[in-house]
């Protein structure tokens, strides 16, 4: 099993399921996107680049993004707590996750031009 999965696994509920959840739906919207493990995190590549993580701290699972101050929808679901670059979108429970909302999300990132990993 590739350590990326083994993450998942390895959580407690409900943040299992949220995480299995969240990777069902990135990799529906993107089907050629990769699941890596770097940092001790799941980070989703597209062709190569990184697009957004996943992170289950304190009582949620954050899927993180660079630059997503750059997307012109949805930014009131964004968090950014001090930080400078990402913003992510936080789920507490299953419930919490809102299909239409991260799939626009997603698909935004994967194929904008601002993204500033893309060449």
């Amino acid at each position: 099993m590739k350590p990326a999965e083994e993450y998942f696994l390895n959580q407690i509920e409900p943040y299992q399921s949220i995480l299995l959840d969240l990777k069902a739906i990135i990799e529906a919207v993107v089907p050629e996107i990769t699941l890596e493990y770097k940092w001790k995190l799941p980070f989703y590549y597209l062709h190569g680049r990184p697009l957004f993580y996943l992170n289950q701290t304190k009582n949620y699972v954050d899927l993180g993004f660079w630059h997503a101050h750059l997307l012109e929808h949805h930014q009131h679901y964004f968090i950014s707590e001090n930080r400078k670059a990402v913003k992510s979108l936080r789920y507490f429970k299953e419930t919490d996750i809102d299909e239409k909302i991260l799939k626009d999300v997603i698909e935004t990132i994967a194929n904008s031009d601002f993204h500033p990993f893309k060449r």
